[in-house]
Order: C-alpha cells, then structure tokens, then sequence
C-alpha cells in the first residue's frame, strides 16, 4: 500500500507547484527496484486527487529499469529473476547504477487559474 503514500506525495507536489492552475499531466519516473505497482498508483492519485488542482489530470509513469555494477566492472540489467550477483564473476559487491528512482518529472498546466473560494 505505498502507493497511496507516494500518491500523495506527487499529489502535494503538484498542487504546490502549479501556480495556482489546474494540473493536467503529471509525468513521474520510477525504478524498477521500487516496485511501484501501475494500476494502484494511478487509482489512488485519482481518489485523492479528487476536488484539488489535480482532479482530472492524467498521471503518466514511466519505468526506469534496474542497473547494477559489479566490482569487477561489469554492469547488467537486472532480469525478472532479480539475481544481483554479478553474471560474470558472481559477486554479491555490487552498485545500483538506477532503478531505485523515484521522481516527478515535469508536470503540465492549464492556463486556467482555480477560482477562489475565500470569502471576500
């Protein structure tokens, strides 16, 4: 369920940086190492979303895949069977190269401001 958490969070992150417009496109980046589950992302950004700046736009993501590299120089992607020891030496000492990212990438407004409600 940490969907819903970083849901949130690009949820935030949106609406504080949308100038007061409405958003229409959130585009986010998440390594496979995150195990971010699509359909779950997206549901729970559009739930919470609801009677913000953001009700209605479109969340977009995009997988970055997982790269390691070994100590013996070698780099690979990891394959579904999430072996992270090296294919050519089979050492366990590796570096992430990506795949642990998790980012908004940009996020795309309408021209039209939210009308306020404030009473004046």
């Amino acid at each position: 369920m940490h969907e819903l958490a970083i849901s949130r969070a690009i949820l935030d992150a949106a609406v504080e940086n949308s100038g007061g417009r409405r958003v229409a496109v959130v585009t986010v980046t998440a390594g496979a190492l995150r195990q971010v589950a699509a359909d779950s992302l997206v549901f729970n950004f559009e739930t919470i979303s609801r009677g913000t700046l953001c009700e209605g736009a479109r969340l977009e993501l995009r997988y970055a895949p997982a790269r390691l590299r070994c100590e013996c120089e070698k780099e690979w992607e990891l394959e579904e069977e999430l072996s992270f020891r090296c294919p050519r030496c089979a050492g366990a000492e590796v570096t992430v190269l990506s795949g642990d990212e998790l980012s908004i990438d940009s996020i795309e407004v309408t021209d039209e401001e939210e009308p306020c409600t404030a009473p004046q």
